[in-house]
C-alpha cells in the first residue's frame, strides 16, 4: 500500500497526505481512525480502564470540592511553583563519550491549560544546562477538539528549549499535531529510534506512540535496529509498558502520564495514578527487571489546574558509568 500520488484537495486531505508520507499509510490511517472513534470516551479501548480527564463534569466537581475544602487557591499556587529535580542513571555499558550526558525531561505540559504554568516552565528551564531535551507527551489540555492553542504553546516552548528536542505523543495528543510540531523543530519518535552520535560513539534513543488510551505503541519497531549491547533510552508517555520494555532490553525508561497523582493525600500518597502499573512506578526513580526508569510527575496539570502534596517538576537526568 502506498500514499496517494495526486495532490490533496483541502486541508484535511493535505494533513492526511503528510501523515501518510511521514508515518506510512497504515500507521497514519490507524491512528487517525482510532482517534475519530475513541477520543473523548470515558472508557478506554479495553472497556475496563476509566479516564477521568474525559468525564465532562469532572473539572467543575473537583473545583467545587477544593473550594469547599478551602484548598483551591493553594492548589492553583502549587501548580505554578515548579522545581528542577536532578536524577542520575548509573549505566555500566554507557559509551565513554556520553559520561555526564544530561537530558532535560519535560512531560504532561498541557500547555493550553494555564498560561501562568507555561510561563513558569519557561522561566524554570531558561538557566538550565543540558545536552538534549526529551518530551514524553500530553501537550494538549483536552483529549479531543481543536489543536491550535496547544500548538501555539508548544511553539513558544520550543523557542525556550536549546538544541535538539525529541518527543513522543500522549493520550491527550492528536496525531494531527505531528506535522506542525516537526515544523517547529521537535523530532517526533513514532515507534522509531534515533541514534545520538558523540565522538564516534552512539547512544540509542527510541520512542513509542501512546500506549495508554490509543494503544498504538510498537516496541519492536522502535528497537529492532538497536544493536545487541547498545545503550538505549526509551521514551514512553506512560509507565504501563514497563514489563514489555524491560524484557525488550531497554536500559533506561523515561515517562510521565501519572502526574504523580496531582492531587495527593498528605505524605504525597496519590488518590489515583490513572495508570495500570505498580504504585512504585507512579513517581520518581525506579528499577524493574534490570531496567532503570523515571516517572516524572510532570510540569502541567490535567482536569483542573491545581496540585496538592505533589509538586510539579522539570527533570535533569545525568548518565554516568560510575557506581551506584
Amino acid at each position: 500500500m502506498t500514499a496517494r500520488a495526486r495532490s490533496p484537495d483541502n486541508q484535511d486531505e493535505l494533513l492526511e497526505y503528510r501523515l501518510s508520507l511521514r508515518l506510512g499509510p497504515v500507521h497514519a490511517r490507524q491512528r487517525l481512525g482510532i482517534e475519530r472513534e475513541a477520543e473523548a470516551k470515558v472508557f478506554g479501548q479495553d472497556h475496563s480502564s476509566f479516564h477521568l480527564e474525559n468525564w465532562a463534569t469532572a473539572p467543575g466537581f473537583i473545583r467545587l470540592c477544593l473550594r469547599m475544602a478551602g484548598m483551591w487557591g493553594r492548589g492553583q499556587s502549587n501548580s505554578r511553583r515548579l522545581r528542577t529535580v536532578h536524577n542520575r542513571f548509573h549505566l555500566t555499558n554507557l559509551p565513554a563519550a556520553f559520561e555526564g550526558y544530561r537530558i532535560l525531561h519535560l512531560t504532561d505540559l498541557h500547555v493550553d491549560m494555564d498560561e501562568a504554568n507555561l510561563q513558569a516552565v519557561l522561566r524554570e528551564i531558561a538557566p538550565l544546562d543540558y545536552d538534549l531535551c526529551v518530551l514524553t507527551g500530553d501537550y494538549r489540555k483536552l483529549t479531543w477538539g481543536p489543536i491550535e492553542e496547544a500548538l501555539d504553546g508548544m511553539a513558544r516552548l520550543r523557542d525556550g528549549i536549546r538544541g535538539q528536542a525529541y518527543a513522543v505523543l500522549g493520550n491527550h495528543d492528536s496525531v494531527r499535531m505531528v506535522p506542525a510540531l516537526e515544523d517547529m523543530g521537535y523530532r517526533l519518535l513514532m515507534n522509531e529510534m534515533a541514534p545520538l552520535e558523540r565522538e564516534g560513539q552512539t547512544l540509542y534513543l527510541a520512542g513509542v506512540d501512546d500506549a495508554h488510551f490509543f494503544k498504538v505503541h510498537n516496541l519492536h519497531r522502535a528497537g529492532d535496529e538497536i544493536p545487541a549491547g547498545g545503550t538505549s533510552v526509551l521514551l514512553s508517555h506512560t509507565p504501563e509498558i514497563w514489563r514489555e520494555a524491560s524484557h525488550a532490553g531497554y536500559d533506561v525508561f523515561l515517562c510521565g502520564h501519572t502526574h504523580g497523582g496531582q492531587i495527593c493525600l498528605p505524605g504525597g500518597i496519590p488518590v489515583t495514578l490513572d495508570s495500570d502499573c505498580p504504585r512504585a512506578l507512579g513517581r520518581g526513580y525506579w528499577r524493574m527487571n534490570g531496567m532503570q526508569g523515571y516517572t516524572s510527575p510532570g510540569s502541567g496539570t490535567s482536569v483542573v489546574n491545581a496540585r496538592l502534596n505533589c509538586p510539579p517538576e522539570v527533570t535533569i537526568h545525568t548518565l554516568t558509568r560510575g557506581p551506584d
